[in-house]
């Protein structure tokens, strides 16, 4: 099934006939990121961390002390708005990345728990992998494809990325990762520099990238470097042994992980 995907940017409003989601805390506290957003344009009550409010559905990924709620739990309430979103297909859905920000959950966790949820919905870009297709092991040939600055940087990114020698899933994460904002913030707001600078130091150490270069298009491939280390949950050494065909990377068991 293949849904609709926003780019994780910040937005103020919606067509009315869109309802924001956002992850909670069963207090209703909406003190920071998306719960914040919802409060501030969208109509989120307070004290209210579950369900429709205003423009707005509220998805708790935390208790009402603030603290994580287990996958379980905040599966059942995924489960509950799969439901909601059944009941009114005249009303789309603009999700946010729930329980990836202040709940502290990574993509992989979350975003299976959406898989088979009806049309009207419009997921966070980062979600794309894991509500449609498996992603792809880690090669040499995929890294070497796409990890160029012919096709990072190029002006047609989405024609780029068809025209490569590689399969379909392949070209999938392509875009995902080229697409997902890291530098010098990541959708979070967070600042990631001191991170993708390590990175690359690690990466010129290795040979991996030319070590002369330091401007901000370096940057930029770190921060897509970056993207994939989270996404497939490894580290720079994984990395660069995939890079050098010293191994292939499979995918995370996220589903796995989801049904903890």
């Amino acid at each position: 099934m293949t849904y609709h995907y926003h780019d994780e940017s910040i937005i103020k409003e919606l067509p009315e006939d869109t309802i924001f989601v956002f992850g909670s805390n069963m207090a209703g506290t909406h003190q920071g990121g998306a719960a914040k957003t919802a409060l501030l344009y969208f109509g989120a009550t307070k004290g209210v961390g579950r369900g429709w409010a205003g423009q707005s559905f509220a998805i708790p990924t935390m208790n009402e002390h603030l603290q994580q709620m287990p996958l379980s739990q905040i599966q059942h309430y995924i489960d509950d708005f799969k439901i909601y979103t059944k009941n009114h297909l005249k009303m789309k859905y603009f999700i946010t990345s729930v329980g990836c920000g202040v709940a502290g959950y990574k993509v992989e966790e979350i975003a299976p728990m959406f898989k088979g949820i009806s049309r009207n919905v419009i997921f966070p870009v980062s979600f794309r992998p894991f509500v449609e297709k498996t992603l792809p092991k880690l090669t040499q040939k995929l890294l070497h494809s796409f990890l160029t600055a012919d096709v990072i940087f190029s002006a047609n990114l989405e024609q780029k990325v068809q025209d490569l020698d590689l399969t379909e899933a392949e070209k999938s994460l392509a875009q995902i990762v080229i697409n997902t904002p890291m530098y010098p913030t990541d959708s979070n707001g967070r600042d990631r520099s001191f991170e993708i600078s390590d990175i690359l130091n690690t990466l010129k150490s290795k040979q991996v990238i030319d070590a002369d270069i330091q401007h901000d298009e370096t940057k930029t491939l770190g921060g897509v470097i970056l993207a994939i280390l989270e996404l497939y949950n490894i580290n720079e050494r994984d990395f660069i042994e995939a890079w050098n065909a010293q191994k292939e990377i499979s995918p995370p068991k996220a589903a796995n992980k989801a049904k903890k």
